[in-house]
């Protein structure tokens, strides 16, 4: 092989990496009324068998003295995982999707894992992307966008302030 098509191979892995981390995000933050909502009108449903969890535990989150720096343990979190096999129609082949989510909802979780598992099917990986992720992440900008706006109008002026009493 050579050092270009060796290359091609790395930002291939690095663009299937980044659209998942995408989408598993756009999973993990929303709502889990949302999710089983999109799973109870998903039709047809292939056969969900459980083969982790859902179960909940703790991690530790570090982190490092100037984002650079000596690393240390922030504390710790509690995150909920869980796996799936996805089989039967409407897939080709059986699936596994996986899932972490914050916090202890585990029906979270699983519904997270269902869609990473319809994700990773090649035949339903866009359907997913447009009835599920995209709304997902469109509400998500929406209210990250309503906090941003809440944030600027308590904005002070310090300086405003300071000349007021000269």
């Amino acid at each position: 092989m050579t050092q270009q098509t060796v290359a091609a191979g790395r930002e291939s892995l690095a663009d299937g990496e980044r659209q998942r981390q995408r989408w598993m995000h756009a999973l993990a933050m929303a709502e889990t009324d949302v999710l089983a909502g999109a799973w109870q009108q998903w039709a047809p449903k292939p056969e969900v068998e459980a083969i982790r969890g859902p179960e909940a535990g703790l991690v530790m989150v570090r982190s490092r003295v100037d984002a650079g720096g000596a690393k240390f343990n922030l504390g710790e979190a509690t995150v909920t995982r869980a796996t799936v096999r996805l089989h039967g129609e409407p897939l080709a082949a059986d699936v596994l999707g996986t899932a972490y989510v914050l916090g202890t909802d585990l029906e979270h979780a699983r519904l997270a894992a269902i869609f990473d598992g319809l994700l990773a099917d090649d035949a339903q990986r866009q359907r997913v992307l447009s009835e599920v992720v995209t709304p997902l992440e469109e509400q998500q900008l929406a209210r990250d966008e309503a906090r941003r706006a809440d944030s600027r109008s308590t904005l002070v002026d310090f300086f405003t302030v300071s000349r007021e009493h000269e």
